[in-house]
């Protein structure tokens, strides 16, 4: 799965991408209509618990996608290529300016509200011009020949239309799973999963600002509304952070009363905002972190792992992680009765630990 981080000019936009995903952007497109794609990797204490137990020769933690897209305007939109860069995530990651720096240019005052509403709406206005003129299309095929199948596709356009018109992104409106299978291929962008990132100022006291930084903007009510979040971060102490030995980056967190750095909360935002959730396999080769969607079957689970698991699927031996810690290994789980058998329809939980048995 892919996020998409979007901002206006000099809001630390490229600079949180290069720290999320290590990507070296020395030598990148000058084109800035061009995307640039780099993968951060997921902390996960519970794989890392994991791993000290069975002491495994390889361990892999779940990743996540990002692309580093031009600032966005009405304009950028009308661009084909542009435009597919955004359609093409499955998610959007909004860095705002929150910090004050004269040396840095900046649209207006430092306002996060108004930076927000005027990027939701430039995405809203694309998807208005879109829905448009698909209802045009409709609407003569429908004089042609009815189809059912087209006129629930006309009501429901109709209906995402009046929902545009008072403002409101497409990923504010009920859907049916029906509605959203019939707007999959039109790739949205006001219908995407929305997270706000703040990049604040450093100070004093950092800590009690970045808890503090929704509320201080007035970003409450915006960032409560359905399939949107929000995380704050300091990039300048995101940098530092990045120069620093794992010890010495916890005392300086520390310092300021934190447990873990912005980008870590960043990135678990993003892997919440996307849905999905982590299920482990363990053993003495390899720990790793396997990504699914929330709500997953253990069938179709397995299939994350190889599509021959899938396709073979017996049961899955499954305990969860914590249970397995307790117990200090599999034999005694196993002797507890605590590592259980399930079925293909079983509903894999975040940090289930499985182990698939197949046929194939």
């Amino acid at each position: 799965m892919k996020t998409g981080i979007v901002g206006l000019p000099q809001v630390g936009k490229t600079s949180l991408f290069v720290m999320l995903t290590k990507a070296d952007v020395s030598n990148r497109s000058s084109n800035p209509r061009e995307a640039h794609l780099g993968i951060a990797v997921v902390p996960d204490e519970r794989l890392d618990k994991l791993a000290a137990l069975f002491n495994p020769k390889r361990l892999i933690h779940a990743r996540v996608e990002y692309a580093d897209v031009a600032a966005i305007s009405q304009e950028a939109l009308k661009e084909t290529a542009f435009a597919a860069n955004l359609r093409n995530v499955d998610a959007l990651a909004h860095v705002i300016r929150a910090f004050d720096d004269p040396s840095i240019p900046h649209v207006g005052v430092i306002d996060p509200l108004r930076d927000i509403k005027n990027l939701d709406f430039d995405l809203l206005v694309n998807d208005l011009g879109q829905v448009e003129k698909r209802l045009e299309r409709v609407e003569k095929d429908l004089k042609k020949m009815r189809s059912a199948d087209l006129e629930k596709e006309f009501e429901l356009l109709k209906r995402a239309k009046t929902h545009l018109e008072t403002e409101r992104p497409l990923r504010e409106m009920e859907m049916t799973a029906d509605d959203k299978k019939r707007f999959r291929g039109f790739m949205f962008l006001s219908e995407k999963p929305m997270l706000y990132v703040l990049n604040i100022g450093e100070s004093t006291t950092l800590g009690d600002d970045l808890e503090n930084a929704v509320a201080k903007y007035g970003l409450a009510e915006v960032v409560s509304r359905p399939n949107t979040g929000a995380v704050a971060v300091c990039a300048k102490v995101e940098a530092e952070l990045a120069q620093m030995s794992d010890e010495d980056a916890a005392e300086f967190l520390g310092s300021y009363g934190l447990r873990e750095s912005g980008l870590v909360r960043l990135i678990r935002k993003t892997y919440e905002l996307l849905g999905v959730m982590s299920f482990f396999t363990v053993g003495e080769d390899e720990c790793r972190a396997w990504t699914v969607e929330q709500g997953s079957r253990a069938q179709n689970a397995a299939g994350a792992i190889h599509t021959d698991l899938e396709k073979h699927f017996i049961r899955a031996e499954v305990i969860h992680w914590d249970t397995l810690l307790a117990a200090g290994s599999e034999a005694v789980a196993r002797s507890q009765g605590t590592m259980r058998l399930e079925g293909k329809e079983y509903i894999v939980k975040d940090g289930d630990i499985m182990h698939i048995r197949h046929s194939g």
